[in-house]
């Protein structure tokens, strides 16, 4: 096979994967994205410049290596390229998804430093671990040998099955708690399908529970079954539940009807893609359609709202954000997605209070950047005398997620915890104040991205298989 040259970059340039056109996108919830062709992989991977420091790989989480998946691509060794992809994450086809790669890999890709566009480093991942599907490379979960330790993984978000899959290739007995009637948490029923499809999502649930992972579904810690109970049945525990309670709004009305969390919104839409009876979707309660909606928030999950709430067919949807377009938190591609499918911005706008019961209308305080705050932001302040109203019939409050009270919840005081509520855990182990116990994902960061919750269970996982090894060699002497 004639080798694919590295360092195109000098001749050809960055080139996306078609996006389907707005008014098509904008009345379902199927990907946007359409996947390379071979060639088109081939060729975008060949710009890679194989940098000496790959900056590509320093800034992302999980330490891919990009720069050897990416030449392997260039040159026709598919197989060989999605082996190298999956060693170092567990989910290389989600991750290709939804990772905001302008921020991390490709954000810090060199030619892109160097004014030629970045390599497409998601898209070509994406396309890796699909072929690798389609043609049968991804391997079911085979322990070369089993071990009679077995580990409790509470939440099976990102970072609990992340863990969850490097503990049961090493032969360790693997049961998974969670609240919902289906694994994959925020992957499954926060984030929406036309950003991950739901069958990308259950088809690694499947391999999982193939690989002998048992799940235990529609389970509330605390309730149904208590975490001192998880504990003595199991040699340890990790705790992986992320962050579900919702930031309040604040003001006058703020406690009206049609006033909703993201979160609650989020998962009735991703249930009715699943085809599950969702009252409160039924009742419009989380139904969108022909209602002028506006988001508060500025975040990935605001842009998933309102990018739902087009799909649902708004009459009219408005994203309020209190700083300006350079200073959102979110990902800059979301929102041009967003705008292209119809969504209004308005920045420097923060609410300040709501009419009617159902809500009818909000105010709106516009704002400035003042002084830079603690993390080197600029602040937002009012603008004396500037608050306009405007209408609204559903309010969908995307200002990011707060922990639960663990301690309380579980009746385990001695789970220390930050002043933050998230939970105490060491840094790359994951280990607690708890004997036996690990934390990992956004329970321990706060809101975080999937990639670091993918990367907090792997180091968890590997921390747990050397505490088994060092108790099993001290059991033998």
């Amino acid at each position: 096979m004639v080798k694919q040259a590295m360092l195109t970059f000098v001749k050809i340039g960055r080139d996306m994967p078609a996006k389907r056109p707005a008014e098509n996108r904008r009345q379902d919830f199927h990907e946007i994205y359409a996947e390379y062709a071979d060639a088109k992989a081939r060729e975008q991977a060949s710009r890679c410049s194989q940098c000496g420091v790959p900056y590509c790989q320093t800034h992302c989480p999980l330490h891919n290596n990009i720069p050897d998946w990416l030449r392997l691509t260039a040159e026709g060794r598919l197989q060989e390229a999605y082996e190298i992809a999956q060693s170092t994450n567990t989910f290389p086809e989600i991750c290709g998804r939804i990772c905001p790669q302008d921020r991390l890999c490709e954000g810090n890709c060199v030619i892109e430093q160097a004014g030629h566009g970045t390599v497409t480093i998601g898209a070509v991942e994406k396309y890796i671990t699909d072929t690798a599907w389609e043609k049968g490379w991804v391997a079911a979960i085979a322990p070369k040998a089993e071990r009679a330790e077995s580990v409790g993984i509470i939440g099976a978000g990102p970072g609990g099955l992340a863990a969850a899959d490097v503990l049961r290739r090493a032969g360790v007995q693997v049961t998974v708690y969670d609240r919902y009637d289906r694994a994959g948490g925020l992957m499954t029923y926060g984030i929406p399908g036309f950003k991950l499809e739901k069958d990308v999502v259950m088809r690694r649930i499947e391999q999982l529970a193939q690989g002998g992972v048992a799940f235990v579904l529609d389970c509330n810690v605390g309730t149904e079954l208590s975490f001192d109970e998880i504990r003595s049945r199991h040699d340890a525990v990790v705790i992986a539940t992320g962050v579900y309670k919702s930031r309040e709004l604040d003001g006058p009305g703020a406690g009206a009807k049609g006033i909703v969390p993201a979160i609650d919104y989020l998962t009735a839409s991703n249930r009715v893609s699943f085809g599950d009876r969702v009252p409160e979707f039924e009742s419009g309660e989380l139904n969108a359609a022909g209602k002028r909606v506006v988001v508060v928030g500025g975040g990935d999950t605001a842009m998933d709202c309102v990018r739902t709430a087009i799909r649902q067919g708004a009459k009219s949807v408005t994203c309020l954000y209190r700083r300006d377009r350079d200073n959102m938190p979110g990902s800059l591609r979301e929102v041009a997605n967003a705008e292209e499918e119809g969504v209004v911005f308005e920045w420097l706008s923060a609410p300040v209070g709501f009419a009617g019961d159902p809500v009818t209308a909000f105010r709106v305080q516009k704002m400035r950047l003042g002084a830079p705050d603690a993390t080197g932001r600029q602040s937002p302040e009012p603008i004396k005398g500037a608050i306009e109203d405007a209408p609204a019939d559903l309010v969908i409050k995307a200002l990011g997620f707060e922990p639960e009270n663990l301690p309380a919840l579980w009746n385990k005081k001695e789970l220390e915890v930050t002043r933050w509520g998230t939970i105490k855990a060491e840094f790359t182990t994951g280990r607690t104040a708890l004997p036996g116990v690990y934390a990992v994902g956004d329970i321990v960061r706060g809101a975080s991205l999937v990639v670091w919750a993918i990367r907090d269970g792997r180091d968890a996982a590997a921390a747990i298989l050397d505490d088994l090894d060092r108790a099993q060699a001290v059991a033998a002497q």
